[in-house]
């Protein structure tokens, strides 16, 4: 009978440490699934379709492309930098269309004055007049300040195309962006051709460029520094909203960029 009671009370301790270890590792797994936090997603906003070009347009500055009178203009309004400018001072807008090859953009500017006071395309490049040109190539925002997982292209007058790198300098991206500019009195007319790279590109290396196709999603915002004989840009006009005191931000962070939506 002492044997019985033996037996009984050894598979009931037994029994009893297996629950206890069970309820131990729920409890670490709980734990673990609580600490796997999800990646944080762009939330698109200012989502715009743009119509893909049966014929490319040339690059050459001039307006005359069937594709050009087949879309329409965004304005480039919300000030990220400096005072509002008054119409005579900057107005800028632009249009979009792309192709398998590339993303094609039409820009007009209305200033009066246009400054290159750096002739080094590598130092102080933003604080001369030039386009800038940001995109996002999988619309997945975050950071891409010392990284590739977006671009921010700064054309100078002269063509040059800036951005930083990995190792967090300056580098020419002339092979990316290809540009005609037409200045007629205070009006200039930029044309564009952008060949869009994704995140695992590499300087220095064989970089397969996106082949972008129909109802793809890309992250893209436009903007203008402007500068009137200043020392530093007096204004830069974007064209997306940022909310916030700070809003110089596509430089640093895609979540800021509009989503564009490629149809046909």
């Amino acid at each position: 009978m002492k044997k019985i009671a033996l037996i009984l009370s050894l598979v009931l301790i037994i029994s009893c440490k297996k629950e206890g270890n069970n309820n131990v590792e729920k409890t670490i797994a709980d734990t673990n699934k609580q600490l796997v936090t999800p990646k944080k997603e762009k939330t698109d906003h200012q989502i715009r379709e743009i119509k893909k070009a049966e014929i490319a347009p040339n690059v050459d500055g001039d307006m005359s492309d069937p594709i050009w009178k087949q879309t329409k203009w965004y304005p480039m309004d919300q000030n990220w930098i400096g005072e509002f400018p008054n119409f005579k001072d900057f107005m800028g807008r632009y249009k979009m269309t792309w192709s398998p090859e590339a993303l094609y953009i039409l820009v007009e500017i209305k200033d009066d004055v246009l400054y290159d006071q750096h002739k080094d395309p590598l130092k102080l490049w933003w604080d001369d007049d030039c386009v800038e040109i940001f995109i996002d190539a999988d619309n997945s925002g975050g950071g891409h300040q010392y990284n590739n997982n977006a671009f921010a292209y700064h054309i100078a007058l002269d063509g040059n195309v800036v951005d930083l790198d990995a190792n967090k300098k300056p580098v020419l991206y002339n092979n990316h962006v290809t540009t005609k500019r037409i200045t007629k009195g205070d009006v200039t007319v930029w044309e564009f051709e952008l060949v869009v790279y994704d995140h695992t590109y590499e300087e220095g290396k064989t970089n397969d460029p996106v082949v972008l196709s129909k109802d793809q999603k890309l992250g893209f915002a436009i903007a203008y520094n402007d500068n009137d004989t200043s020392k530093e840009r007096e204004n830069f006009m974007g064209s997306v909203f940022v909310p916030g005191e700070d809003k110089n931000q596509g430089w640093i962070n895609a979540d800021i960029f509009g989503t564009i939506v490629l149809t046909e």
